[in-house]
């Protein structure tokens, strides 16, 4: 046979049975093989563009202007970002999403690294970078200058109180007398001077300013995540991460105002992420499966 085959090529071979093609020139086999073949080169084109639609170019124009994606991670927030110490990589859940996004949009990525998230809004807003995971929507005091996605996870806000404080709970918190400090342009700053009517709040410039606010004796009562209280509670021994919260923290991804294609497809993204279990795995991989993933945007 295979001297009546020389006229088909690998595939149109390999699909024929054995003694289907028994003529010189083989015209009958070869045009059914050929049809065979286009038929599913065709299925298997549009399968793939299926799979991945297009981009639209406003879209690689709003998050990737420069031709790259420029992403910032707080990687002060070990829940969302990790710097390991010795290689400065970055890793976790804001990582991750920021690879996927730069392959589905089809764009180099290049990670910059914030020990705080006021120093990232910053950065945002002035144009060093395209794109932010950081806690955003109403109230943080930055929806003014940018748009967010919903949520991904939900990070608690609550505090701390040093050694021997009548404090007990985060309910207890606001009353005369007492100062509560917090990092300046961090996303709950906004939301404690609304809200506080009698404690005075006292920022300092940063987590660890903010810390040795507390453990100086400026204030009485420290505001912060959860999860970074217990990282520093060990600093000042005795002191106490009070029960309850004042504010769940939604992480989201943020872009400055004037990007409307980028933020609506970016929306979509974080959807489809939290929807397919992306978000969950990676918190996961990352030690934190324990945070709540957001709940789906509220249509």
């Amino acid at each position: 046979m295979s001297g009546h085959t020389d006229c088909l090529s690998d595939i149109e071979r390999a699909m024929l049975i054995d003694g289907a093609c028994v003529q010189d020139d083989c015209p009958m086999e070869r045009s059914i093989a050929t049809r065979i073949v286009l038929a599913l080169t065709s299925f298997l084109l549009l399968a793939a563009c299926a799979g991945t639609p297009a981009i639209a170019p406003a879209v690689r124009f709003d998050l990737a202007p420069t031709g790259k994606l420029r992403a910032g991670i707080n990687y002060a927030n070990s829940i969302i970002a990790t710097k390991d110490p010795v290689s400065g990589e970055l890793r976790g859940v804001s990582v991750d999403l920021m690879r996927e996004l730069a392959r589905r949009i089809d764009v180099p990525l290049e990670l910059v690294g914030f020990d705080f998230s006021g120093k990232m809004a910053d950065a945002l807003n002035a144009g060093a970078i395209d794109i932010g995971a950081l806690a955003g929507g109403s109230g943080t005091g930055r929806e003014s200058s940018m748009d967010f996605t919903a949520g991904y996870l939900q990070i608690e806000a609550t505090y701390m109180v040093p050694p021997g404080s009548p404090v007990l709970t985060a309910a207890d918190v606001d009353r005369e007398g007492l100062r509560v400090g917090v990092a300046a342009k961090s996303a709950f700053e906004p939301y404690l001077a609304r809200t506080l009517k009698r404690a005075k709040l006292v920022t300092g410039p940063g987590n660890p300013t903010a810390f040795e606010l507390l453990r100086s004796g400026q204030v009485e009562v420290l505001a912060g995540l959860r999860h970074q209280l217990i990282e520093v509670r060990d600093k000042l021994p005795g002191s106490r991460i009070l029960e309850g919260r004042f504010l769940v923290v939604e992480q989201t991804l943020a872009v400055r105002k004037g990007r409307d294609a980028g933020i609506a497809y970016l929306r979509e993204f974080i959807e489809d992420a939290k929807a397919s279990g992306f978000v969950a795995q990676s918190l996961a991989k990352s030690g934190n499966g324990n945070v709540p993933v957001s709940p789906p945007r509220s249509k």
